[in-house]
């Protein structure tokens, strides 16, 4: 690190420490306290974004933030469960500069604020390699009630929140932005492609439905496909999905118009950081009233089905088929 540049004491005070919520000290000790809300359960998730894995070096760093913090955030809703706060771990590169470090800064205060998940904490390091950004989110639900993954029930309703395949779409344009798909696009689409890439838009407005009504939840971070295929494994259980019900934006609806085969790229590309439930017949109406109460479209795909064997697709032409690429792997 240049000598020129701040201390970590100096950069935590002046970047992060306006960002510290209660029990943080200000950012001015180790550690923070935090303790539920009486009759409440503490929910923990952690998610790293790596530069060059996660994202491309030179994506705004404001745009980075709101990812990191996003993507936690997204499992948070997810459970059920209401945000609390965060802590951060940011490890810089050689060549990190404070104008970089100001914009980050800013980006994580917007979205700490409009989430209501203030910062508790975390730590400051060089990294000897590429960024990471590391974030541990907190949230709270009322005791015993968090909604797991994996207890899906026979003849429970398959739901998902939002649009699928925006992010993974606008990752592909970003990669192919000669291809004659991406020139077929009118600006708007591009633009809309794009920003669901940079910008995750956690449901936390859906979460009070779902710790009322879903039997099973996750979000969706690795694809459309192959995490359905997780929840419905750790339930012993299938399903068949209508593709045609796939709720797709407009934007991401033109691309397939044009390049059916991009379908595959839209339900196992991931990013899409949707809410993927199963819910009872029986309360499948109060959900959706109370999602769009919340205003937060959500789509019925299919139905729970007993059996083995991952998730099968069922096209208009009544073939079911699965997809080449079930979810995105590290390993």
């Amino acid at each position: 690190m240049s000598a020129s540049r701040p201390t970590e004491d100096a950069l935590i005070a002046r970047y992060f420490a306006p960002l510290a919520g209660p029990g943080a000290d200000g950012l001015r000790d180790d550690a923070a306290s935090l303790a539920p809300s009486p009759g409440h359960d503490l929910v923990l998730t952690a998610d790293a974004i790596v530069s060059g894995v996660h994202y491309f070096p030179d994506d705004p760093p404001g745009s980075l933030a709101r990812k990191a913090l996003g993507v936690n955030l997204s499992d948070i809703a997810a459970k059920g469960a209401a945000p609390r706060g965060f802590l951060l771990t940011l490890a810089l590169p050689a060549d990190w500069t404070e104008a970089w470090l100001a914009a980050f800064a800013e980006g994580l205060g917007q979205a700490s604020r409009a989430s209501g998940c203030p910062l508790l904490g975390g730590d400051t390091v060089r990294s000897g390699g590429p960024a990471l950004i590391g974030v541990t989110a907190i949230g709270e639900v009322p005791a015993g009630r968090i909604v797991r993954r994996t207890t899906a029930r026979v003849g429970d309703r398959i739901c998902v929140s939002g649009t699928i395949g925006d992010a993974a779409l606008g990752l592909r344009m970003r990669l192919e932005p000669d291809a004659e798909w991406v020139r077929a696009l009118d600006g708007a689409s591009r633009s809309h492609l794009a920003d669901r890439y940079l910008h995750p838009r956690p449901r936390l407005a859906l979460a009070d439905a779902v710790l009322r009504f879903a039997t099973a939840a996750m979000d969706v971070s690795d694809g459309l496909a192959g995490d359905l295929a997780k929840m419905l494994a750790g339930a012993g259980a299938t399903a068949t999905i209508d593709t045609a019900a796939v709720p797709l934006s407009q934007a991401a609806a033109r691309v397939v118009d044009g390049r059916p085969d991009l379908l595959d790229v839209a339900v196992t590309g991931g990013d899409d950081y949707e809410i993927l439930c199963t819910v009872a017949p029986d309360d499948l109406d109060a959900f959706r009233q109370a999602a769009s109460l919340a205003g937060v479209p959500v789509a019925v795909l299919g139905t729970v089905a007993s059996g083995s064997g991952r998730p099968g697709f069922q096209g208009v032409d009544g073939a079911t088929r699965g997809f080449a690429a079930g979810a995105f792997s590290h390993f």
